[in-house]
């Protein structure tokens, strides 16, 4: 598999390449060239080249593209889902799941390429005329993670095309493949050689560093940690390039003395396991009430040990391999710390020990306070209940935390359950339901979960740059 520059398929300008694995088996599934410095900027070279043909299409012609693509995304639904589960380990279900979320973000951004931002006004003073309009920011470096590979492919692509950007993107190396194939369907779909170039690589550092230095890149688009973020925004900051951010999470679940059991048994198997656990919005800490805390813990438990945790490609699989055996190394040393603090494990699942990077879905109650399980990303398939009888302090607890992306809330009371959630320091709350991602909704958190939104309107508002004129209007 080769680098996507220009609209074609090469090997890195030094011949390396890296080994793309299969995580339930550990198995080789491809090599695939390993994008270097000099890579990068013929990545850089052939956007900038495409860059004025593209910004100077119309906008409907434009959109085109982004349609043409949504349809090819589904009528490869299961072909792309099957390479999904393979290099990332996620069961088929949730493949198929993310395919259908993936191409969603090409028809919502094409249906926005024909709906531009403007203005035209009248001065205070009368004497002049002002007309505001928006254009492409110019060349947009992308950098997405591994777990959702092609959804944070297309979430980004899809609004950077929208307003008339061209795009070099440097995928996860442990799910290149799926970037990839997202790059042939634009080709396929009559995106211009040039304006989406795919950069594979082991050296991330290499990559980006370069892109980040290259005065022609003016956009910086990145979803992963929040210590990586960081690193980024500071690199970036030399140039002063746009930058937008979507960083970690530690989600509270919050389940009322009201809730309807059953509704958020069923939303908080949703937001923990999807994906196994190993995403941003991901339920990471449960704070139950205490007059239902038994009763919601042993049905939810009872679902968790109902899970089939084996290979993301056999049918039945709920619930597929972590991504690394580093992130099972993680995921046990939590575990391990808050059971020797007195946790308890209510509720397991079986999981595969003979091979493969997997760990069983798990239930804690008996979390202590202060455990680092719930003060850090678990990424995984646990998770910790605390009971909870102050409102005040179920608050405090929540808000304990640099992060602030997602949080779930259900009560039988919607106007206490709004409350809560306006009091709650996190850029998406889901009121109960156990999904906060839409493509027609603004994506992002506050604090040190990132900067900016992906989504909605403001997702292509990310990729433009606002000027106006101001039209001499005297007699």
């Amino acid at each position: 598999m080769g680098i996507h520059v220009g609209g074609s398929r090469r090997p890195s300008e030094d011949a390396a390449a890296f080994r793309v694995v299969d995580p339930a088996t550990g198995n080789l599934i491809t090599l695939v060239a390993d994008g270097s410095a000099a890579d990068a900027r013929s990545a850089v070279d052939a956007a900038a080249a495409a860059f004025p043909g593209w910004a100077g299409t119309a906008p409907r012609a434009r959109s085109e593209v982004l349609h043409q693509a949504f349809e090819l995304m589904l009528a490869e639904i299961d072909e792309l889902a099957a390479l999904i589960a393979w290099e990332n380990g996620k069961s088929l279900s949730d493949a198929r799941a993310e395919v259908r979320y993936a191409a969603e973000f090409f028809r919502w951004f094409a249906e926005e390429a024909v709906r531009p931002d403007g203005a035209y006004g009248v001065s205070p003073a009368g004497g002049s005329r002002t007309v505001v309009t928006s254009r492409p920011v110019g060349v947009a470096a992308l950098v997405t993670p591994w777990n959702f590979p092609a959804a944070m492919a297309t979430r980004k692509i899809g609004p950077a095309l929208a307003a008339g950007c061209t795009v070099v993107l440097k995928p996860a190396a442990e799910t290149p493949l799926t970037a990839l194939a997202v790059a042939r369907i634009l080709d396929q779909a009559g995106a211009p050689a040039g304006v989406v170039n795919v950069v594979p690589t082991s050296r991330p550092a290499d990559v980006v560093t370069t892109w980040l230095e290259d005065p022609r890149v003016r956009k910086l688009s990145f979803t992963g940690s929040t210590g990586v973020g960081k690193h980024l925004l500071a690199q970036a900051a030399d140039r002063v390039v746009n930058s937008s951010m979507e960083l970690g999470g530690n989600a509270p679940f919050v389940v009322a003395a009201d809730a309807d059991i059953e509704a958020a048994v069923a939303g908080a198997m949703i937001a923990k396991f999807r994906n196994g656990g190993q995403a941003c919005t991901a339920a990471n800490r449960f704070y139950v009430h205490e007059a239902v805390h038994d009763v919601f813990v042993a049905a939810f438990g009872a679902a968790v040990e109902a899970l089939a945790v084996g290979p993301g490609l056999d049918a039945g699989t709920a619930v597929g391999p972590m991504i690394s055996d580093r992130a099972v190394r993680t995921i046990t040393g939590l575990v391990d710390d808050a059971l020797a603090a007195g946790a308890t494990v209510a509720h397991r699942s079986a999981a595969p020990a003979d091979a493969g990077h997997f760990y069983p879905p798990t239930v804690l109650v008996d979390v202590p306070a202060d455990a680092p399980l719930l003060r850090e990303e678990i990424f995984g398939p646990v998770a910790p209940v605390v009971t909870w009888r102050d409102e005040d302090e179920l608050l405090r607890q929540v808000n304990d935390t640099e992060h602030g992306l997602a949080a779930y809330v259900f009560s039988g009371d919607l106007r206490w359950a709004l409350k809560l959630a306006e009091r709650i320091d996190a850029g998406m709350v889901g009121v109960n339901r156990g999904v906060v991602s839409d493509p027609a909704a603004p994506f992002g958190g506050v604090r040190e979960s990132g900067l900016g939104r992906e989504g909605a309107r403001e997702g292509i508002r990310a990729f433009c740059e606002t000027q106006y004129f101001s039209v001499d209007w005297a007699d």
